[in-house]
């Protein structure tokens, strides 16, 4: 497997979830198609396919793969856990956690954080308003990604409902941890979306539903990267 790759900003983050229209080949068709449109406009594109997935995928292409959890465990008798290691040991970059579908504690968000730093993954934590990605920022992931839940799979983008919840956020990261960067999820469908997420001082997007239900892929990741071509 690859080792770990660093990861370029503006960043786009596809999270494949749970949906059918992403599992098995169905999603190493869509990573393949994030890959052709990330070489074609040196845009980075990053994947998160379902767990199953990850060391298929990772095999297979030459972005950023993401697990979408893992567990604060470390190797050993845990059975029905995901550790780091055998995230990294399938090929992916790195991990989000803490996603508000599948919430952690805060303790083991820093157990993780640390864990993965020291193997050379990289760590996204998904937050739900600026008071917790302040404090996850404390925790030093390399992202937070900051998603008001009532708005995730919605189509309505938090960079124009809730905007000051973005700004707030990346405000609130520049004085706790400036390394700490930040992305922005919940509703973003279009590339007005994004260039909204980066005029507030976001270095990117997470998404999921706007690109994986899309009819269309292709077409729905060109139309979402078209402001930073």
């Amino acid at each position: 497997m690859r080792s770990h790759m660093s990861i370029k900003y503006p960043f786009i983050l596809i999270n494949f979830k749970a949906y059918r229209e992403a599992s098995g080949k169905k999603g190493l068709e869509l990573a393949k198609v994030a890959e052709k449109i990330s070489k074609d406009t040196g845009v980075a594109i990053g994947v998160a396919p379902q767990l199953t997935d990850l060391a298929y995928i990772a095999s297979q292409v030459e972005i950023p793969v993401f697990s979408q959890h893992v567990d604060d465990v470390t190797p050993g008798s845990y059975t029905g856990h995901v550790t780091l290691e055998a995230v990294k040991d399938a090929g992916a970059a790195g991990t989000m956690i803490n996603h508000s579908e599948r919430r952690v504690r805060a303790d083991q968000v820093d157990v993780v954080v640390k864990r993965a730093r020291q193997l050379g993954l990289v760590t996204v934590v998904c937050t739900n308003t600026p008071e917790v990605t302040a404090a996850m920022a404390a925790l030093g992931p390399d992202l937070v990604a900051i998603e008001p839940p009532e708005l995730i799979g919605t189509g309505i983008p938090v960079s124009r409902a809730k905007p000051e919840v973005v700004t707030s956020s990346v405000e609130l990261v520049k004085k706790i941890n400036p390394q700490v960067k930040v992305l922005c999820g919940a509703g973003i469908t279009t590339g007005e979306d994004v260039a909204a997420a980066l005029k507030l001082g976001t270095v990117g997007v997470l998404l999921a539903s706007g690109v994986v239900k899309a009819k269309d892929w292709e077409k729905a990741i060109r139309d979402l990267i078209e402001p930073i071509v």
